[in-house]
């Protein structure tokens, strides 16, 4: 039996040849691992580098390009807004005080209120229609200072010119067709109207004339054709 031969073999397995057996080192697994993915990412990086080549010599638009246009489109399409509300048609012109007709009603136990606003809104240039109680469905029910009753078309004509004159009015609106119409109904938390200053100048910040009391005695002069004032510009948004 060869000294090569292993303990226990001698009999029935011999080593024949010119080779001898030999230990061989086992695989690291770390290193395939390791391999493995270093390949992933070089072909990863490569192909990331072929994509931004394409899109340079194909024209692609940048991220900083986009965002300029996009800036762009956005301030054109706010001046192109501004240009548009500027050149829209003009705002109709307020009606004087002398064009609008304000019935005066109470709806207060108070006697005698309806007749006293009545004769003030005359001093200041309104004219006045109907003086006496309030209608059934308004007496003794409103609480605030007073309602103010138009049409929907006045709510930003006559309306807003008889407001100036009772602060703190709630604004209704009915189905009558005269927009210089205004139903003036007194409440409980009713004093007395807007001081003539304070009215006068909320009308002027309108662009509307404050009103007179209409004059008593004839005047042999024909009367002069008087010019609508013209409603302060509304400022621009933009």
């Amino acid at each position: 039996m060869s000294m090569l031969t292993p303990p226990g073999m001698g009999r029935k397995y011999r080593i024949t040849g010119k080779r001898f057996p030999h230990m061989r080192r086992p695989r690291n697994r770390r290193r395939i691992v390791l391999a493995a993915v270093t390949s992933t990412a070089a072909f990863a990086l490569a192909g990331w580098g072929t994509f931004q080549l394409v899109d340079v010599f194909t024209g692609g638009p940048s991220e900083t390009q986009a965002h300029g246009a996009g800036a762009k489109g956005a301030k054109g399409a706010k001046d192109g807004d501004c240009k548009a509300a500027d050149e829209g048609e003009e705002p109709k012109p307020l009606p004087r005080p002398s064009d609008i007709t304000v019935n005066v009603y109470n709806a207060t136990p108070r006697g005698g209120l309806a007749k006293i606003t009545a004769d003030e809104l005359k001093s200041r240039g309104f004219k006045i229609g109907k003086v006496g109680n309030a209608p059934a469905l308004y007496d003794k029910k409103v609480e605030q200072v007073g309602l103010l009753i138009g049409a929907p078309t006045a709510a930003e004509g006559a309306l807003r010119v008889v407001g100036t004159q009772m602060a703190g009015a709630e604004v209704k609106n009915d189905q009558r067709a005269v927009d210089e119409e205004v139903d003036l109904v007194i409440g409980n938390e009713y004093k007395e109207l807007t001081g003539r200053q304070d009215a006068d100048r909320a009308l002027t910040d309108m662009g509307v004339e404050p009103g007179e009391a209409p004059s008593e005695s004839p005047s042999s002069a024909p009367p002069s054709p008087s010019k609508a004032a013209s409603p302060a510009p509304r400022p621009s948004k933009c």
